[in-house]
């Protein structure tokens, strides 16, 4: 074998050294860590009053802004497309990704869209034109849990992050493994933070009159703790019974977990150990027909399907205010302050005002010649639009998105 001598060996290290720094640079431009932001190229919709009815059906699953944009999740970036009724998903009107976070929630309040990343970061989006509004360092999210293909968990009930309203304030709550913090939705200006025993504060949503509730379960027995929102200051509450396992349950969410309106509890097993409770000031006040477990609370009407017809009571006194008999085995799919969404057998998507119990709507759920022999997945329900995912039967949530999901589009979006 000849190895190369003087000028040819200096030729063949020089070649070997660029080489070398065209990979390395290479490396790094794929692995180092980015940031793409493409604003909106056009102006922003006007928001749409499409008549009741199926609008879309898409492949993941849309978070309604502001009545004028969808907005999606993907594992690195979040995107939104327009019109709001648009039957197909479209080219994005303005996409943000980061690299190699991975994106974890999304929440928004009026135009604006927060995004949460796995190192922690909460950053703020302007949905009007995809702009960076503010950003800041937060908690560090707990462990990542395996998310299906539509994206409906990081949109539809995003985990660790929160909007709120407290005194006259809008704030942003991130919850992570050992902290929690709060910023004004507006600037980004931090209000508070506050360390806590990593495992033992377990965020369950924000409530109307502006707290973050979250379970402690360190203490010799589970405890409620509600923190205000705007200072972080804490209020201890403790429910009936004497458990050390406590589940909460939020009602009445204005989106996802957040401004919701009351919670459950169940301090022991079975249905009899559960109890319903309203917001207001002070301690949560009792509300014994929020108990049974299917009961909803749409705006202060708690409704819920007995005995083969839907029943509408106040939330606080219990005394019915209307009814609809024999509803055929439907059942409530989802609800919104103004508005009750029964789906029936068929999937056929009922909508009654919650005050009056007048029906606003009736319709399947189906688009062309899709079958109706599904199954509803996660919901998601705002400002008169409704979400769904439509599942294979017979369900499995162990199979891969193949099989648990009807179809390659399985998310229907539908005016109500």
């Amino acid at each position: 074998m000849v190895f190369p001598t003087g000028r040819r060996l200096f030729v063949v290290v020089a070649a070997v050294v660029v080489v070398l720094v065209v990979a390395a640079a290479t490396v790094f431009r794929v692995l180092a860590p980015a940031e793409v932001s493409t604003p909106a190229a056009g102006a922003y919709p006007t928001a749409a009053a499409p008549a009741p009815g199926l609008v879309a059906r898409l492949p993941v699953a849309p978070l309604v802004v502001d009545g004028r944009i969808r907005v999606y999740a993907a594992e690195r970036h979040v995107y939104a497309d327009e019109p709001v009724e648009f039957e197909h998903r479209s080219t994005p009107y303005w996409s943000y990704r980061r690299w190699p976070a991975k994106l974890t929630a999304v929440v928004a309040s009026g135009h604006i869209v927060v995004t949460r990343w796995s190192d922690g970061q909460v950053v703020a989006l302007d949905g009007r034109t995809g702009q960076i509004s503010w950003r800041a360092e937060g908690p560090v999210p707990e462990e990542e849990t395996a998310a299906r293909r539509t994206g409906a968990e990081a949109v539809w009930n995003p985990a660790g992050l929160f909007v709120a309203s407290a005194a006259d304030t809008a704030v942003v709550l991130s919850v992570g493994q050992d902290s929690m913090a709060g910023w004004n939705l507006a600037d980004g200006q931090q209000l508070w933070q506050s360390d806590v025993r990593p495992g033992c504060q377990q965020a369950v949503g924000t409530t109307t009159a502006g707290e973050l509730v979250s379970v402690d379960s360190c203490g010799s027995a589970a405890t409620v703790d509600f923190r205000d929102a705007a200072t972080g200051a804490v209020t201890r509450w403790s429910p009936p019974g004497d458990g050390k396992v406590l589940t909460v349950t939020p009602l009445g969410c204005r989106s996802g977990r957040s401004g919701c309106a009351g919670l459950r509890t169940a301090v022991g097993p079975g249905d009899d150990a559960a109890r319903g409770w309203l917001f207001g000031a002070g301690e949560p006040v009792p509300a014994p027909v929020l108990n049974a477990p299917d009961t909803r609370l749409a705006g202060d009407i708690a409704v819920g399907v007995r005995d083969g017809a839907l029943v509408a009571r106040d939330a606080r006194t219990g005394s019915e205010q209307w009814r609809h008999e024999d509803v055929g085995g439907a059942r409530v799919l989802a609800v919104e302050s103004d508005r009750v969404h029964l789906i029936t057998d068929n999937n056929g998507l009922i909508t009654y005002d919650s005050a009056s119990g007048d029906q606003r709507s009736r319709f399947t759920l189906s688009l062309g010649t899709d079958s109706t022999s599904w199954a509803p997945g996660a919901v998601y329900a705002v400002g008169g639009y409704l979400a769904v995912e439509c599942l294979r039967l017979p369900v499995d949530s162990a199979a891969d998105d193949q099989r648990y999901f009807l179809t390659s589009r399985p998310v229907l979006l539908a005016a109500t």
